[in-house]
């Protein structure tokens, strides 16, 4: 009897031009990734032994074919940029309204309508720069606290 397959968790943001997937998925190996231009993406990859895959269907049609889709393979992460066959925001990931689970709104990448022209450019350094899901700025992971002696007047 084969495994049956388990479903990483995915997070989702867009931009009018492109969608952006985050497969949570650590020390991912045999990782496939197919898109088809009606809006269909297959994902498959192995992790500690396990099989892991679903396929989406997407709201709208996509560009798979050459730079139009750009993966990026970190430890934890896999990260896709999907080229929108129109240019248009999208009210949902995907064509049927069905609650998915393992699907959640990746807060840190979501950028509005109105927001999108402050936001960085249209360059796909948000794919280039998000590794790991490592979003320290420099700093050795530390936070500023202000020092609290001196705020009491100690």
């Amino acid at each position: 009897m084969e495994t049956p397959s388990r479903q990483p968790e995915v997070l989702w943001a867009q931009r009018s031009e492109k969608i952006y997937l985050t497969i949570s998925l650590p020390d991912a190996k045999d990782v496939e990734l197919k898109t088809e231009p009606k809006g269909l993406f297959t994902f498959s990859a192995v992790a500690h032994g396990e099989p892991f895959s679903f396929t989406l269907e997407l709201f709208d049609s996509i560009l798979p074919k050459g730079s139009k889709t750009k993966t990026k393979l970190g430890l934890r992460n896999i990260i896709c940029s999907i080229q929108k066959e129109k240019k248009g925001w999208w009210k949902r990931l995907l064509k049927s309204e069905e609650k998915h689970p393992y699907i959640k709104v990746d807060w840190n990448k979501w950028c509005d309508e109105d927001e999108e022209s402050e936001a960085s450019g249209d360059s796909d350094d948000d794919v280039d720069g998000a590794i790991d899901g490592d979003e320290s700025d420099n700093d050795d992971g530390m936070l500023y606290l202000p020092d609290l002696e001196k705020l009491r007047g100690k």
